[in-house]
């Protein structure tokens, strides 16, 4: 939605993102958010598969994969049409 400002209101650019934002990605993490972390990756449970849920995993992947392949022309034709 475009601001209604009145010609000349003078205003301030911070960028949100990147270097010197809120949410800079490339500084490194506070030590709160460190222990943070931390204490959600004590909560997370080991995840054992069976044989069993391996191979019904595998045969999914497949399946999707196939699908996949079979379908995947059909979207680029509709453009073209």
């Amino acid at each position: 939605m475009p601001a209604d400002w009145a010609d000349g209101t003078e205003v301030i650019l911070r960028p949100v993102h990147g270097p010197g934002g809120d949410e800079d990605p490339d500084r490194p993490p506070t030590p709160d958010e460190i222990a943070h972390v931390l204490a959600a990756m004590e909560k997370v449970e080991p995840f054992d598969m069976t044989d069993a849920d391996r191979a019904e995993a595998d045969r999914w992947e497949k399946a999707v994969n196939d699908y996949t392949r079979a379908t995947l022309d059909r979207g680029i034709e509709d453009v073209f049409r």
